[in-house]
């Protein structure tokens, strides 16, 4: 049925009729699709806004041009934005996770995979019409439709791969500056200052080593300040990081405060720990090493040094049976 469907199509519609069709019938629900997203129901808050904003007396040419702009982005962030309230914190957390803190974050992400998705769907669509029309043999239409689509999927996955990455490497910067974090806050805690005065110069001075670390303190920092709970911050902290080092690092200075032990005390303990630790991850790399290297001596000094031994040996009895089939 398919293989009849197919050579219908060609015959009506040439060579790249089934690439037309498909690339037509794509186009064609994406146009059908949009605006059904795109359309939004009036909130009756939004009115209300729209009304407040009317009646503001002086600023009410600019309230109203700021208001547009957020009723299109409104509209834009209910088809970008994911709808469930669960999908909508796990893609801000994973943001947060990647450095991105913005507000715009998800919409901007999911707009990227939208635009490269269809950018590289009509770059490898172009690919295949030129590829076809400079071919003697006839592109098979599995070919066709894998080549369009393939660059597509690519571009898809390219974000999500870009943030996974960029997720790993915030965490390993993460994971490297924070004994040298608590080393710091154990001496300005020593020196008399408050935790969140040492908080304060932590984010500082860990500013030009580990930035990223240092934006996390210092949010922290600012959400104190703004008289938000210690408790709570910290805790937002460790989920937001999402590293066990400072989660268990959170969960020490919890406790601290609530028997009323010394925070000095306790930073001296798990700083100690953390060096520790980061010496162990040491030997454990260098551990893996000569492992790792194992395959590569394998590769790159095994054949050779197989063919300086054994190739004159296999010369040698090349020509010896070349002199016996001459005689």
């Amino acid at each position: 049925m398919f293989e009849s469907l197919n050579t219908a199509i060609v015959d009506s519609m040439g060579p790249m009729g089934p690439l037309i069709l498909v690339g037509g019938l794509g186009l064609l629900l994406i146009l059908i699709t949009l605006p059904i997203l795109l359309k939004k129901r009036a909130e009756p808050f939004d009115k209300l806004k729209a009304l407040a904003a009317q009646n503001a007396g002086k600023d009410k040419g600019r309230s109203l041009r700021a208001g547009s702009r957020i009723d299109k982005l409104e509209k834009f962030a209910s088809f970008l934005e994911p709808k469930s309230a669960a999908e909508m914190s796990s893609a801000r957390m994973q943001m947060l996770r990647a450095g991105y803190p913005g507000k715009g974050a998800v919409r901007l992400f999911h707009l990227s995979k939208l635009v490269l998705g269809i950018g590289f769907l009509i770059i490898g669509m172009i690919y295949t019409l030129y590829k076809a029309s400079i071919s003697d043999v006839p592109l098979t239409t599995q070919s066709m439709i894998f080549t369009a689509i393939l660059p597509a999927g690519i571009g898809y996955y390219l974000p999500i791969y870009w943030v996974t990455r960029r997720v790993e490497t915030r965490k390993q910067e993460i994971i490297a500056g924070f004994p040298d974090a608590l080393d710091l806050m154990l001496v300005c805690v020593e020196a008399g200052q408050s935790l969140d005065q040492s908080i304060n110069r932590v984010a500082r001075e860990m500013r030009l080593g580990y930035p990223a670390l240092a934006e996390e303190f210092d949010l922290v920092a600012n959400e104190v300040k703004a008289g938000k709970e210690r408790t709570t911050v910290l805790r937002d902290m460790a989920e937001r990081v999402g590293v066990p080092d400072v989660a268990s690092f959170v969960t020490t200075l919890i406790q601290s405060a609530t028997f009323g032990t010394s925070v000095a005390e306790a930073l001296r303990v798990y700083s100690a720990e953390m060096r520790d630790k980061r010496i162990m991850r040491a030997e454990e790399k260098a551990n893996k090493l000569p492992t790792k290297l194992t395959l590569g001596t394998m590769l790159f000094t095994v054949p050779p040094l197989l063919i300086i031994l054994i190739g004159p040996s296999i010369v040698g009895i090349g020509a010896t049976l070349a002199e016996v089939n001459a005689l």
